[in-house]
């Protein structure tokens, strides 16, 4: 054996791995797009949007809005795992505005319904008062 079959013996190892490497490397691809978290954020969002979130909870959806704008540039971009993060943020985010525009439509209907019942108790008082 010469001194030139021995280098070559010797590179053996790392040539190998630098190919296994790049063979798993190849292999490997990138996960699919998360189109159902995508779909379910974009159904939140339009179910906010008709519950009119804009009007009671604007700051959460527009936060909704604006990662699942976020989710689709990183489709875009081939970043699947941050994608699918944002868009479970942005589903998130939607049912917030939903939760909390729903809470604030009960609170004024029961303001609403509390100022009637005064008004009724003082009528009932004014009426009982007249009598006697």
């Amino acid at each position: 054996m010469n001194v030139v079959q021995l280098q070559q013996i010797r590179r053996l190892p790392a040539v190998a791995a630098i190919t296994g490497m790049m063979v798993l490397t190849a292999c490997a691809s990138a996960p699919p797009a998360p189109t159902a978290s995508l779909q379910a954020a974009q159904q939140a969002i339009v179910t906010a949007e008709q519950a009119d979130a804009g009007h009671y909870a604007s700051g959460e959806l527009g936060e909704a809005r604006s990662e699942l704008t976020s989710a689709n540039t990183a489709v875009a971009d081939q970043h699947m795992l941050v994608a699918e993060r944002l868009a479970n943020e942005s589903r998130t985010e939607a049912q917030l505005a939903f939760a909390r525009t729903s809470y604030l439509k009960a609170q004024a209907v029961n303001d609403e319904m509390t100022r009637g019942n005064g008004a009724l108790i003082q009528e009932l008082q004014r009426s009982s008062g007249d009598r006697q």
